[in-house]
This record gives structure tokens, C-alpha cells and sequence, in this order.
């Protein structure tokens, strides 16, 4: 089930809403917990029924595995059975995600003939694996002695993290579910999710689905781009996943805190950053801590020297980059921003004295040009956007890029003002030129809003609606938010 889709605004989440505060308004605060968790399973079983029984089955493994490692004595045995729980994890993405990709690879480069299986991912699973290895890890450090059953499978299939994240802790979330002050509605909270998820859905429906129009055209056919096109479906691109995922962010936190929750910030305006260590610091926040805390430290992180350190960086990149996608595509781009951290790590005393204006733009031009190789499909795409990058031949519009612009509020407002529907006519590139102009003025300017302090007033309440309704009716076609392919 997506956020932006009418059954889950129009019935499930009201229909949740009102059974899980009901039923702690009765006093009944464990069943409300295994409603919220029934809920969140139908949520989840919406994309396909398949899902839930590994879901479910992963979530019985991983708490009876945990509350082995609390009981089981003796440091050598407990390190090879936490060994043991994360093993079966990584294998369980492995297959799903990684297996056909294997045999791929090994076919090409030993000219085999293996065949590659029907393999349905199931959606999420990278977040939800990810958050059950960190609950293994903190049961073996024994900091989760007392959870019940109840809160464990809460912790883990809470619908608004549960497809894209974030990456939560046990840590963050549990002694919420336990928080008796959180059991009753209130007002205020309520209006704070509210305009939340309808701040999310506008830059989700509003914004990134239109500049995905162009980056999708783009990507599909980068053979018939000009230079001046393969620039601008780059930047489309850079700001359709901005605002995808930036809207994704604020619709979960949103929902979370309808049910009084409160959830961690995990998206910070990462084209505002001036290095590409801040822009880790900025952009999916609460993968880059679990690599920090479960991947990172433990490998060494900056205890054993320098050239341990930055071997230690590069293989947290690289896993982040396979952890995206299945793909040499999504290697090389862990690689690249790999590189970029060791070489900041390595001139940090010279670059922080550059001027922060010069340091933003030559970090969102590098993530910018990064972001081609994430996109896509293939290297052989990516190969040709960069030669057109780089070695520019036509500086002018296509009209089938252009085509992608021809929105109904641009068509509303020319068909009622003449004198733009001239201007237009002379200059069709100003439809895609405003669209990444108010976008990047709003990736580069305003503040998010976690930053802002919530008034529930008239004001806000006139722009959560406006925002809300401008969103549903232009719910025309429904699309997955690009983080759920991850």
C-alpha cells in the first residue's frame, strides 16, 4: 500500500487511527499494540500476500534468536551464535536481492550457463533486515532484556518505517510503545502529522513526480539527448530523488507522530552540505549511522591508523552502494563517494578553508554527476550521458524532453493570460526551466521542517488542507517512491 494512494489516505489510516486510539481509550493498550501490528501487516501484505510470510517468519526468528544470545553464557559461544543470527540475515537479503546478480556475474566471467531463478523481492526488506541485526548485535551487549513479544514485533513492522525506512533503534522506539502519556489523543500531535503528511505528499505528488517525468524520459532513452538535455535530466534527476525522498521522510514521520510517536530525523537538506562527509551526515541519516555503529566500529573505524581508517571508509561505501541495488552500477557509485571520503579525510584541514558558497557547488556537482550512475539501468547507459556530459555536441532542447512539461496548471494559467501563452510559444523551455528553478530553490533554501517550531493555528491548518487536497486530485496515476526499489 503506497502513502500517496487513495485506500490508504481515505481508509486505512483513518480506519487505523481510530482503532488504535480506541481500543487504548478502553484501557485495552496490549491489544491496541497487536492491532497497530495487524494493521501494519495487512499495510505490508497489500503489495503482495508472499510477503507477509517472510516477514512474519524473519520477526519470530530474529526475537527467539535474541533472547538466546541474552541467556547463553560463555564470550566465545555468544560471539559465534551472534555470528550465527547475522549470517542467516545477510543470507536471507543475499538470495532475494543479490542471488540472480551472482549468477550474472558468474555466467560472464566463466562462461556458464546457470540458470537465473523467478525471484520476487520483497519490498523493504533491506530496512527491516538492517533494524533486526541491530536489535542481534544490541542483544548480545545485552540491552534488551526486558522487551516483549508485542513491542519487538511493533518495533519491527511499524508501517510508516517498515517499507523505506528510517532505520530505527530499538533504542528509540520501544520505551515509546511503552509510554503510557502517548496512549491518549492529542489534538496537537495529531495536527502536526497531519501537516507533516501533507507537506510529504505535496513534494512526493507534486514535485518529484513531475520532475520524474523528464528524468524518466531521459534515462529510457539517453541515446536521443542532447548535451543541454543530459544536463538537465541529470539536475531532474538529482531533485526528483531530493524530494522523493525528502517527501517519504516527512510522510512517515508525519504518520508516526498521529500515533504520538516520534521518530528520527533522517533527512537533513543534503545539497545544502559543503563536503561530502556532511552530505552523509545530511542524507539518509539512519542508514549512515547503523553502517557507523555496526559496520564501521567494528571493522576498526579510526583506531588502527590511517591507511586502516580509509580501507575501513571504502568498505563502508561499497557496502552501502551494493546495499541500493544489485548492480555494478550501484558499486561504482559506493566506490566514487568512497573515494571522495578518503580524499576529504586525507586535504579536511585545506577544504574546510574553502569558502562554504564554493565547497556547496562543487559537492552537489559531484553528487549530481554520482547520481547518473545510480540511475542507470546500465553502464553502457550511464557511459553515454557521461560522454554527452562531457563531451558536448548539441546545446539545445529536444522537443521530447520539453513534451514532459506540458502540465495542466501551466495549460490553465496560459489559456487565461494570452500574453504568456505567446511568450511560451516563442520560448517552450520555460516550463521545464520554472519547474527545476522552484525546485532547487527549495532543495537550496528553505528550511525543513523539523527545523521549524509547529503552530497549530488557523495558518497551518489552511495549508495542511490546501496541500492535502491539491495532492489527492492530482493523484492521477499512482508511483512507488524510488527508495522502496532499495
Amino acid at each position: 500500500m503506497l502513502f500517496n494512494s487513495y485506500i490508504f489516505i481515505l481508509v486505512f489510516l483513518p480506519a487505523t487511527l481510530l482503532l488504535y486510539f480506541g481500543l487504548n481509550k478502553l484501557g485495552k493498550e496490549t491489544l491496541a499494540k497487536w492491532a497497530l501490528i495487524g494493521m501494519s501487516l495487512w499495510f505490508y501484505a497489500y503489495f503482495h500476500i508472499s510477503y507477509l510470510f517472510l516477514l512474519t517468519g524473519s520477526i519470530l526468528f530474529n526475537f527467539l534468536y535474541s533472547r538466546l544470545l541474552i541467556r547463553l553464557r560463555g564470550v566465545t559461544r555468544r560471539k559465534i551464535l551472534l555470528a550465527g543470527g547475522i549470517a542467516v540475515n545477510l543470507c536471507l537479503i543475499f538470495y532475494y536481492k543479490y542471488f540472480n546478480f551472482f549468477v550474472e556475474n558468474i555466467n560472464l566471467f566463466f562462461s556458464a550457463d546457470f540458470n537465473l531463478r523467478k525471484i520476487l523481492m520483497p519490498l523493504g526488506i533491506s530496512f527491516f533486515t538492517f533494524q533486526q541485526i541491530s536489535y542481534l548485535v544490541d542483544s548480545y551487549h545485552l540491552e534488551t532484556k526486558d522487551h516483549k513479544p508485542v513491542d519487538y514485533a511493533l518495533f519491527i513492522t511499524f508501517f510508516p518505517q517498515l517499507i523505506a525506512g528510517p532505520v530505527v533503534l530499538h533504542s528509540e522506539m520501544i520505551p515509546q510503545f511503552q509510554d503510557p502519556a502517548r496512549k491518549k489523543l492529542s489534538q496537537d500531535k495529531l495536527a502536526r502529522g497531519i501537516y507533516l503528511f501533507a507537506v510529504g505528499l505535496f513534494k512526493k505528488v507534486m514535485i518529484a513526480d513531475t520532475l520524474g517525468r523528464g528524468a524518466d524520459f531521459g534515462y529510457a532513452n539517453p541515446e536521443m539527448l542532447t548535451s543541454l538535455d543530459t544536463v538537465c535530466v541529470s539536475v531532474l534527476y538529482t531533485l526528483q530523488l531530493y524530494f522523493d525522498f525528502s517527501g517519504y521522510c516527512d510522510m512517515a514521520v508525519g504518520i508516526a507522530n498521529m500515533f504520538h510517536f516520534e521518530m528520527p530525523v533522517n533527512f537533513n537538506s543534503p545539497y545544502k552540505a559543503a563536503s561530502i562527509t556532511e552530505f552523509w551526515q545530511r542524507w539518509h541519516i539512519t542508514l549512515t549511522r547503523f553502517l557507523h555503529k555496526y559496520l564501521y566500529y567494528p571493522l576498526g573505524g579510526s583506531r588502527r591508523g590511517k591507511g586502516r581508517t580509509l580501507v575501513n571508509i571504502l568498505i563502508v561505501f561499497l557496502v552501502s552502494g551494493i546495499w541500493h541495488g544489485a548492480g555494478w552500477t550501484f558499486l561504482l557509485w559506493g566506490a566514487a563517494h568512497g573515494a571522495a571520503s578518503i580524499l576529504y579525510r586525507l586535504f579536511k584541514s585545506f577544504w574546510d578553508k574553502v569558502p562554504r558558497l564554493i565547497g556547496q557547488a562543487v559537492t552537489f556537482l559531484f553528487v549530481n554527476l554520482t547520481w547518473i550512475l545510480f540511475r542507470a539501468e546500465r553502464l553502457q547507459d550511464a557511459g553515454i550521458l557521461y560522454k554527452k556530459l562531457f563531451c558536448p555536441q548539441i546545446w539545445q532542447f529536444s522537443d521530447g524532453l520539453l513534451n514532459q512539461f506540458n502540465l495542466l496548471e501551466f495549460t490553465y494559467i496560459e489559456d487565461h493570460v494570452p500574453f504568456l501563452k505567446a511568450f511560451v510559444t516563442g520560448f517552450p523551455a520555460i516550463h521545464l526551466l520554472i519547474c527545476m528553478a522552484v525546485a532547487l530553490f527549495l532543495a537550496l533554501v528553505p528550511k525543513n521542517c523539523h527545523q521549524k517550531q509547529f503552530v497549530p493555528n488557523g495558518k497551518t491548518a489552511a495549508g495542511s488542507i490546501i496541500l492535502l487536497v491539491w495532492s489527492i486530485i492530482s493523484l492521477s496515476g499512482l508511483t512507488t517512491f524510488l527508495y522502496f526499489n532499495f
